[in-house]
């Protein structure tokens, strides 16, 4: 079997490999797309970092490639979906790097406190600014830690060694679970207000995408100071640029960026108190051993021993349970996912109902599925079919499984129901035929949909015009409906419509949407 290796990988991940029995591993780092793609049918692994985009039309050219390993946690550049539905493991190394992004953003908020950089820079080019380069302590100043995960829970701890206070905010961890940690937990709006120091720690997705803007620096102190070691973007740059020009923010320590590398020109890099790395934070030489042998061990498992370790899309189980399993695997997957995107507040309870003839199969792994999908754009940490379960456990979520032989009229039904400190949610789904899944029900609304691609739902008003009005006004803006389902509830006077567009929503056409007279809500969804 051959592995490849496209982007730079620790020396001691490829001797893993190079003396591995029935295993040829090339090493072919920077290649151009195109080239990948002529040769990327001769493997059967492939092992990339943050560079090597695992595109579908790569995944189509892959025709032999059975697992894609990430030195690393992140796999924003790897298209998951695509990959499972080729067949295809997706894996990463979640706990090689936490240790040190941890330490990484630690080391960026001494360096801002003390003017480091800046008096680096400036005895090298013979000044001696004393004065000017005054610092603070952080002894007994307030750290505001967003995102409680394994590396927010380790910046914490650091933090507190510091005599620190820190304060917490996690969208989804329970308070009394951080307060257990020795960590006081506050909303977000009390964290901007009482933070000398904030570090970010959650995933990027469209829920955190711009989450530190304009309104959140005007809840700020004056003379706040912020470092984002999580992922580009999360800080809004330009509403950033604004809050250091205009003196609200002290100071900014960023190791990531919206565009990688960012252009010469970005404003923010000609501010003098804004210090940066170039992404360092997973950059230590034991990290990257950590990783490299990692992922060099999973891959080895997979392709020789057909074992599963730290994959994001299949679980940890035998191949002939895997076959069983699959579509109910995929189907809660893509509930979790859609949860996900309904959810407000934190998740404090989740029961999944298994209705109907599922032939005696094992079905945690399904529950499993369902934790992955609802965690994976939650947590700033690596979830996978493994840690999936412990991570909701940490988080204090109450996880509860009931099967009975009655689906009413499917031959199967899965039925989630979450809990959240402000709302509950139930979603339910069945696999028509062999492997077809649908959403069969929302809430108390009757559905039957594709849960794939882009898709809004719609709450509106049950009477003549309305679904001819919302097809209108996509049509005006050049969007295509592949698929559209209208929901009922027994006895009530509003529907929900399900529909999957070939290209996203932008704001402006949703709000178009929503001036509709008989439209009341809509939310767009990715599956």
């Amino acid at each position: 079997m051959k592995v490849l290796i496209s982007d730079n990988l620790g020396e001691a991940g490829i001797k893993i490999f190079e003396k591995e029995d029935g295993i040829d591993v090339d090493v072919n780092t920077g290649l151009p797309p195109e080239e990948l793609k002529a040769i990327i049918g001769n493997y059967d692994g492939l092992v990339i970092r943050s560079a090597t985009k695992v595109t579908a039309d790569l995944l189509e050219a892959a025709t032999n490639l059975k697992v894609v390993g990430r030195a690393g946690i992140g796999l924003d550049n790897v298209d998951i979906p695509a990959a499972t539905k080729k067949g295809v493991a997706v894996m990463n190394t979640p706990g090689g790097n936490v240790v040190t992004t941890a330490e990484h953003s630690i080391s960026l908020m001494m360096a801002l406190t003390r003017n480091i950089p800046q008096g680096t820079s400036s005895l090298k080019d013979g000044r001696w600014d004393k004065k000017k380069l005054q610092g603070r302590e952080v002894l007994n100043k307030t750290l505001g830690v967003i995102g409680f995960g394994k590396i927010g829970s380790v910046v914490a701890d650091r933090a507190r060694g510091l005599k620190m206070r820190v304060v917490i905010y996690d969208p989804v961890v329970q308070p009394e679970v951080i307060e257990k940690e020795g960590f006081e937990w506050v909303s977000l709006e009390k964290l901007y207000q009482e933070a000398d120091y904030i570090t970010v720690h959650v995933p990027k997705n469209k829920n955190t995408t711009g989450l530190i803007n304009k309104a959140a620096f005007d809840q700020m102190k004056t003379g706040v100071m912020v470092v984002n070691c999580a992922r580009g973007g999360i800080i809004d740059e330009d509403d950033l640029y604004e809050a250091m020009t205009s003196g609200k923010v002290a100071g900014a320590a960023l190791d990531v960026f919206s565009t990688e590398p960012p252009p010469a020109d970005l404003p923010l890099l000609k501010l003098d108190n804004v210090i940066t790395t170039p992404h360092l934070g997973a950059s230590t030489k034991e990290a990257q051993t950590n990783v490299a042998v990692a992922v060099a061990d999973q891959i080895i498992e997979y392709l020789k021993h057909n074992n599963i370790i730290n994959a994001v899309n299949v679980p940890a189980i035998s191949g002939k349970l895997l076959e069983q399993l699959r579509p109910f695997l995929t189907l809660a997957d893509r509930m979790g996912c859609m949860h996900a995107q309904f959810a407000v507040g934190q998740l404090k309870e989740i029961r999944i109902e298994y209705n109907g003839d599922f032939h005696g199969l094992d079905l945690k792994p399904v529950t499993t599925a369902f934790l992955k999908g609802i965690l994976d754009s939650l947590v700033q940490d690596g979830v996978n079919s493994v840690n999936a379960p412990m991570l909701a456990k940490d988080m204090g979520i109450k996880v509860s499984e009931t099967s009975t032989a009655d689906s009413e009229k499917f031959l199967n039904r899965i039925s989630a129901t979450v809990v959240t400190t402000e709302m509950e949610c139930t979603v339910a789904g069945s696999v028509f035929g062999k492997s077809d899944a649908r959403i069969v029900r929302i809430d108390d609304f009757i559905i039957e949909i594709i849960p794939e691609g882009h898709l809004a739902m719609i709450h509106n008003l049950d009477e003549p015009g309305a679904i001819g009005s919302i097809g209108n006004v996509l049509g005006e803006n050049n969007i295509n409906i592949s698929q559209m389902q209208v929901g009922t509830a027994v006895g009530g006077e509003n529907n929900i419509i399900l529909i999957k567009t070939d290209v996203p929503m932008t704001d402006e056409v949703k709000n178009k949407v929503l001036e509709l007279s008989k439209v009341k809500t809509i939310q767009t969804l990715e599956l």
